[in-house]
Formats: C-alpha cells, structure tokens, sequence
C-alpha cells in the first residue's frame, strides 16, 4: 500500500480539501470504535471530532500508511485524557461531598477549581516521572529532601534538581 500525506498548514491557512477527505472517509468508522470504547455516543462524537480537530493542527506534514491507525492513536490519546479528567473530576466531587454544606462552593467555583485541578494535573503529568514523584513527595507528603531521597534511592542533590525543575517547568508552563 502506498503511503499518503496529509498536508499542513500552508501559509497559516490549513489544508481544508485534505483534511475534509480524510474527515469524510473515517470519521464514521472512529466515531464507532470510539463508541465501542467509551459506551456514550455523544462522547464517542466529541472525542471523534476532537481528533480531527488535533490533525487540523498539525503544523507538519504527516505521512499516513494507515490513516485508521494513526487517527485511533490521536482519539486513543483523548479517551485517555478524558477519562483521566473523569476520575479527576470525581475525586473532587467526593472531596466536596465530606465538607459541611456551609462550606460547599458554588457550581461556578467548583467549575474553575476543577479546571484548576485539570490543569493543574496535566503539568504535573509532562513531568519526567522521577521529577515528579520527588515534587509530589515535597508538595504533598511533607517529606524533606533526605526523606524523599531514601523514598526514591536518589542523593538529596537529584531530589533538589529534581524539585526545583518540576517548580521552573510548572511556571514556563503556566
């Protein structure tokens, strides 16, 4: 089989004819196998479309031996994500269900906490894992440096490095 290319973006303008063939040609198929995977067709929908809208991005030209591979590996990407965010979102709701009602924020506090949170927990996973376990370690659990160090078989000086990298790349990040 001969490998096709999906063009990008030329001259800031996407290659609409491509991507509308591509769209045309798939998304009945990805919007199936993503309602196989996620049980919800209106999430199935949004996710399907989210993909192409990722591909609609690439600044790149991208070659496609088999476009049904690479777009299942662009969607595979967004069911993690948006079950990760899930878990996320329900980890807050159950935090929020152990406070007193007094003390309950409202839906729009809850809507830019858990956005917070989401952010917040995607800077954290671009971190290395070792960066990150170290930080977590320090921010979370308390642990001082020779604490974490023991925790992760490390010298205190990596755990340092490591912290103040994950505290520089959630600020460039930000």
């Amino acid at each position: 089989m001969s490998s096709s290319f999906l063009p990008a973006a030329r001259n800031g303008s996407p290659d609409v004819d491509g991507i509308g063939a591509l769209y045309a040609a798939h998304q009945p198929w990805l919007q199936r196998w993503l309602r196989g995977k996620l049980d919800c067709q209106h999430h199935a929908a949004d996710i399907a479309q989210d993909t192409f809208v990722r591909v609609l991005g690439k600044a790149e030209p991208v070659e496609m031996r088999e476009p049904r591979s690479y777009l299942a590996r662009i969607a595979q990407g967004l069911v993690y994500d948006y079950r990760r965010r899930q878990k996320l979102e329900q980890l807050y709701l159950d935090a929020l269900a152990q406070l007193p009602e007094a003390h309950a924020p409202s839906p729009e506090t809850r809507a830019l906490h858990l956005e917070a949170l989401v952010e917040l927990d995607a800077l954290l996973d671009r971190l290395p894992t070792p960066v990150r376990k170290a930080f977590l370690l320090s921010q979370l659990s308390g642990l001082s440096h020779a604490e974490i160090a023991a925790e992760l078989k490390i010298s205190v000086a990596t755990v340092k490095r490591h912290i103040v990298r994950a505290v520089v790349q959630c600020c460039l990040d930000a």
